[in-house]
């Protein structure tokens, strides 16, 4: 990266919160103005939301508006900034989809879902059942997706469904953009160990989706799923950028209101996580530092892998060290995760509830994006090349893969 970047990047960012202060203005003008500025993603190109500079200054970005109180958008939408949007960028057919869909995305005005996991699919991605068949210039899609995370609020969905049936199953899949308020598309909450209902059942029921909407080419589907799921395991991975952010300062903060239950052993291990917290803080840092303006590769697993059990670690300590007021949880009643509107709201941060809740949320982070035991295959595999798990299924055709 040169100083120039470096330079336009800091330029950028001071100007908008100069023009745009995060503490008084709605957070989607806010996050509007720095989709304009190129400060949404600064390693896309210009007027898709960057600055066509190195990913690792997207970090001096970050640092400049939330310092002048801005939100952290990865917060707020997920699915739409830490997937969807480097999938669109890199996959859709033409910048108008682009522009149309990006802006909205970037203000959070529109929530994306991930229409991936299937019930009888379990980790198998490509094993799959949803099917779309093209009539004219639309396809015409049928399935169940299941585990769809703020699929009650989505404005849009990434889907990945099958085309072709008669070859291997990862050759015979496409991916879509799907309208979640179209006709024939039904999304069923699910209630949760949390008590809440932030994962969802969707139905699809000939549910049109124009041609144009479609990410890659035909039977393409698996390539461009590599760009969700890639982007998806960074992001879940990532530490906050700051020492002592995400999961670890739930525990700092938690140890440092409660004094009267310290204990050197309970310290010993806060002392332990914060190390391990801080390490994959630097190791993340040093990764975006040294990326360029492509995406991620197998290598985001890393931090995915350790981020998930390590939160999980971090929430047990939290549990460990309130003893028996741990087991005191009334946060069943539903709700859902914050998000800023037009309105001004500015509660955003606070969808995460009690400790009690975080630790039960916890439990999913070793499932969700990838299992655990899928990411350490991915990593014996692709980065230290050893040998591949024996696939039964290899070559066959899809519709002859027998299935429970």
């Amino acid at each position: 990266m040169s100083a120039t970047d470096a330079d336009r990047v800091t330029e950028a960012a001071h100007r908008v919160v100069a023009e745009h202060d995060p503490r008084s203005v709605p957070i989607s003008r806010f996050l509007g103005a720095c989709f304009d500025a190129g400060l949404s993603w600064v390693h896309f190109p210009e007027r898709l939301g960057g600055l066509g500079v190195s990913r690792g200054l997207q970090a001096v970005a970050d640092r400049i508006l939330q310092d002048a109180g801005g939100p952290v958008p990865l917060s707020l939408n997920p699915m739409g900034y830490g997937m969807a949007a480097p999938t669109v960028r890199e996959h859709a057919q033409t910048d108008d989809v682009r522009r149309a869909l990006l802006r909205p995305l970037a203000t959070t005005e529109d929530i994306w879902c991930q229409l991936f996991s299937e019930p009888g699919a379990g980790s198998d991605l490509a094993g799959l059942a949803t099917s779309a068949v093209r009539d004219g210039d639309t396809w015409v899609v049928n399935g169940q997706k299941v585990w769809t995370s703020l699929a009650h609020r989505a404005r849009w969905g990434l889907l990945l469904a099958r085309t072709d049936p008669d070859v291997p199953k990862h050759r015979g899949l496409t991916y879509f953009v799907l309208d979640m308020q179209a006709e024939g598309v039904e999304t069923r909450p699910l209630r949760q160990l949390t008590g809440h209902a932030e994962f969802n059942e969707v139905y699809i029921t000939d549910a049109r989706i124009p041609d144009a909407y479609r990410l890659g080419g035909v039977g393409d589907g698996w390539r461009v799923a590599m760009t969700t799921l890639m982007n998806e395991r960074s992001a879940l991975g990532g530490s906050g950028s700051r020492r002592g952010a995400g999961t670890i300062g739930d525990a700092v903060a938690l140890w440092a209101s409660r004094p009267d239950l310290h204990t050197p052993v309970l310290q010993d291990r806060l002392t332990s996580l914060w190390l391990r917290a801080e390490a994959q803080r630097l190791t993340a840092e040093r990764s975006r530092a040294t990326a360029t303006v492509g995406g991620p590769g197998p290598e985001a697993s890393v931090g995915k892998l350790v981020g998930a059990e390590l939160n999980q670690h971090i929430y047990e300590f939290c549990m460990d060290l309130l003893g028996p007021e741990g087991i005191m949880y009334d946060g069943y009643e539903m709700r859902g995760r914050g998000q800023g509107n037009d309105d001004g709201d500015r509660d955003v941060e606070d969808w995460r509830g009690p400790i009690q809740q975080r630790f039960l949320r916890s439990r999913a982070n070793t499932i969700e994006g990838g299992t655990s035991e899928v990411m350490r295959n991915i990593l014996a595999e692709r980065v230290l090349g050893l040998p591949g798990d024996l696939r039964a299924d290899a070559g066959m055709p899809w519709k002859e893969v027998p299935r429970g």
